[in-house]
């Protein structure tokens, strides 16, 4: 038996072995739950640390490698801006180079016409020397003088016709000049603004353009077609660039009084039929327009991804608008793979999370265990209580069971019971 001390009235009363046992178990599993809750506390900051931790690492790689980034575009964009400016260099020294030719045929058409003027001063020279030489013969030369006035005549009709002609020529030549000038350099001789392309795409297709498909647009499917189409994919054959191209040139009938802007719906419905990303108008109408003489235009603001170049701007535009794709195609990989490490975080934080459910419930369920032991021994100790009651009013009871015992005598039984008097008394008098 051991003995135990109310902490309210300071009674001690005495319990068995289990029930002390218990009452031990229930302030022990009183410590274990506060225990417990102090490894949860502490289990749920560690979380909350290493969690916060990898979301600045990785934040710290994704900024590392944007600020990587965002230096290789400004390299890019400065490495086009320098062939822009090699570029404008080029054609301003094409441009001084055709002047210079220019001013040299002036010059040869001038010195031309000065020899030509010469060469007449000097035969009416001859002539008039020879006319006052044979003064005294005028009747024998009039015929003479009449066939060299015909031959003359003849010779500067001739002279004059082509001197006219070459002349004609030199401006022909000097508005071919012009136009070529004005063209920058574009061969169109002998060949549609359509071949010139194919026939510049062709030259560089086993250099630089090894994978690319560049056809002409022949499905009528959809009740119109673009010119050609280009195209082009990774080594894992997903396609990162497709350009729709329409050709127009000052020769087309269609393009007659037309402008640039006349073509651009047109177009853009195309490219939206055959399910390309951009769309390039190249284009000799407007030749006066410094606008498109300037170089590769914009025209985002009417319809998105869209340009009108000047044919010696084809092959340029190809290869920045495929340079850009092949970068952002690297860009889109990096982003998949900072994505799959985002997913790994968060696998990582669901598993926590899930963790912690599992964690919780085993708690709940553990508590509910503890609080169903407590009752029970709530319920024995009220059990307890009340035997510890019993067992007084019994020992109550025996006390005064004792005490009569004590006082219980002969005297007091034999008292009015006259019977049990005269046997006592008879016993009593048999043993004197």
């Amino acid at each position: 038996m051991q003995e135990i001390r109310c902490p309210k009235c300071g009674e001690v009363f005495q319990v068995d072995e289990s029930g002390y046992a218990a009452i031990v178990k229930q302030v022990r599993d009183k410590e274990f739950t506060k225990e417990i809750q102090s490894r949860e506390n502490q289990f749920e900051t560690d979380k909350n640390n290493a969690v916060q931790l990898a979301k600045l690492e990785t934040e710290k790689i994704f900024t590392e490698k944007l600020n990587q980034k965002e230096a290789e575009i400004a390299g890019l964009k400065s490495e086009i801006e320098t062939g822009e400016i090699e570029q404008k260099a080029a054609i301003k020294e094409t441009i001084a180079e055709k002047d210079k030719e220019i001013a040299e045929l002036k010059n040869k058409l001038d010195s031309f016409n000065k020899d030509k003027e010469l060469e007449i001063s000097k035969l009416l020279s001859q002539k008039n020397t020879e006319l006052n030489e044979k003064e005294n013969s005028i009747t024998k030369l009039n015929n003479e003088k009449e066939l060299c006035e015909k031959e003359y005549q003849l010779k500067e009709n001739s002279l004059k016709d082509k001197y006219e002609t070459e002349l004609r020529f030199k401006d022909e030549e000097i508005n071919r000049l012009k136009d070529y000038k004005l063209k920058l350099s574009t061969k169109m001789v002998g060949e549609s603004l359509e071949q010139h392309c194919e026939v510049e795409f062709n030259r560089l297709r086993a250099t630089g353009f090894q994978k690319a498909y560049f056809e002409k647009d022949n499905d009528v499917k959809t009740g119109s077609k673009g010119d050609y189409i280009f195209r082009e994919s990774d080594g894992d054959g997903n396609e990162f660039v497709s350009i729709m191209f329409e050709m127009k040139n000052e020769t087309d009938t269609t393009s007659a009084k037309k402008k640039n802007t006349d073509f651009l719906k047109e177009l853009d419905k195309d490219r939206n039929e055959k399910k390309c990303e951009y769309a390039v108008l190249v284009s000799l109408l407007e030749p006066e327009n410094e606008l498109y003489n300037s170089g590769i235009v914009d025209m985002s603001h009417h319809y998105p991804k869209m340009y009108v170049i000047r044919p010696q701007f084809f092959i340029p535009i190809i290869t920045i608008l495929r340079n850009a794709a092949l970068n952002s195609l690297e860009y889109r990989k990096e982003l998949a793979v900072i994505k799959s490490q985002n997913i790994d975080i968060s696998n990582f934080e669901a598993e926590m999370n899930e963790f912690k459910e599992k964690f919780a419930k085993n708690y709940e369920l553990a508590s509910r265990k503890f609080k169903t032991a407590i009752d029970e021994i709530d319920k024995i100790i009220d059990r307890l209580q009340k035997t510890k009651e019993a067992l007084l009013s019994s020992e109550n009871n025996l006390r005064l069971a004792n005490n009569k015992a004590e006082d219980l005598s002969i005297k007091r039984l034999t008292r009015n019971n006259p019977t049990m008097q005269a046997k006592f008394a008879a016993l009593k008098n048999e043993n004197a």
